[in-house]
């Protein structure tokens, strides 16, 4: 467990150009008051970004993606498994088309004009 936030550190401290451009926007609780975490060890996978509090994990892919379809299907079921929605954006969308990444991503985290309803509303429910 150790050697994975070690890794961790490691990976913030050397963060590729798209990292630390959509850093600058998630940082210091910019999207809605959510508090981010970048290289987030979840599930025995480090995450690039993760709010824990709204169970979304942001992955950012380079070109390596193209040949680990498997493993980041894996890693997506797993962190699924754990509770995290997770959202994949391509490092070129984040460089030069950020407005529309970060669109998305607060489009993840506003609250939905419909929340699901609790047990006992709704058709046919004994709600007060």
């Amino acid at each position: 467990m150790r050697q994975i936030h070690t890794h961790a550190r490691t990976l913030r401290t050397h963060a590729t150009d798209a990292e630390r451009k959509l850093w600058q926007s998630l940082r210091g609780r910019q999207l809605f008051g959510f508090k981010f975490r970048r290289q987030y060890p979840i599930a025995g996978y480090i995450a690039d970004f993760a709010c824990p509090e709204a169970g979304l994990v942001i992955e950012l892919d380079g070109g390596q993606h193209l040949e680990q379809t498997d493993y980041d299907a894996e890693r997506t079921r797993k962190l699924a498994v754990n509770g995290y929605r997770v959202m994949r954006f391509w490092n070129d969308d984040v460089l030069l088309r950020t407005k529309a990444v970060l669109d998305e991503v607060c489009r993840q985290l506003a609250p939905h004009p419909n929340p699901p309803l609790r047990a006992g509303e709704g058709a046919g429910g004994d709600s007060p």
